[in-house]
């Protein structure tokens, strides 16, 4: 069974909710053409945008195997992400909540 880690990624100082969204749908598109094999170690998303430290933030539930390659990705891309906890794993069932939108592959 797959274990997940939680990504929670945070937009720029001052960025509206809006943009912070075009910029992941710009990011996780590139990682689909680009890193195919990665993207589908992304299993869900958070179903609405949070706030973190006074910026919007949108969180992720990324396999234990890719999460580092996904967070190499994400900085190679601009978009700063919250230090990510190793022992804090979820399980599938965990992470199919209702406050998750399962990302189809």
């Amino acid at each position: 069974m797959s274990e997940y880690l939680c990504l929670t990624l945070i937009a720029s100082a001052g960025e509206a909710e809006s943009a912070f969204k075009s910029r992941l749908t710009a990011f996780w598109t590139h990682l689909l053409r680009t890193r195919k094999d990665t993207y589908e170690a992304v299993f869900a998303e958070s179903t609405h945008s949070g706030t973190t430290d006074g910026r919007v933030s949108r969180q992720y539930m990324v396999e234990v195997s890719a999460a580092q390659m996904v967070l190499a990705e994400l900085s190679a891309c601009g978009i700063a992400s919250l230090p990510l906890d190793p022992d804090d794993t979820y399980s599938k069932y965990e992470a199919s909540g209702s406050e998750w939108f399962q990302i189809p592959h």
